[in-house]
C-alpha cells in the first residue's frame, strides 16, 4: 500500500545517511523502524496483565458511581468465612 508522510526536513536527512550507511534503501529503513515500534508497543500491552488492562461494563461503571451496589457483604469476606467453616 502506498501512502505519503511529511517528514520534516532535518529527520529526513538523518534517516537517508542512516540508511545509505546502513546499505539499504529509505523505504527500508523507514519499514523496519515502523515494524519495531509496532512490535514494542504490543510487547508492553502483553506485559501487563490481562486483569489490569480490562475496562468495567459501562453500565456496571454507572451502577457503582450512583452507589446502587454499597451496602452488601465483600465477595472476600465471604469466601473467607466458607474457608474458616471448612478449616473448623
Amino acid at each position: 500500500m502506498k501512502t505519503t508522510i511529511d517528514i520534516p526536513e532535518p529527520l529526513y536527512r538523518k534517516a537517508k545517511i542512516q540508511a545509505v550507511e546502513r546499505g539499504t534503501s529509505l523505504k527500508m529503513l523507514v519499514l523496519k523502524a515502523l515494524e519495531r515500534e509496532l512490535e514494542s508497543a504490543r510487547a508492553a500491552e502483553q506485559a501487563i496483565p490481562y486483569f489490569a488492562r480490562r475496562k468495567l461494563n459501562p453500565a456496571f461503571k454507572k451502577l457503582m458511581k450512583s452507589g446502587a451496589l454499597r451496602g452488601g457483604r465483600d465477595s472476600i469476606e465471604i469466601i473467607s468465612e466458607d474457608r474458616d467453616r471448612e478449616i473448623s
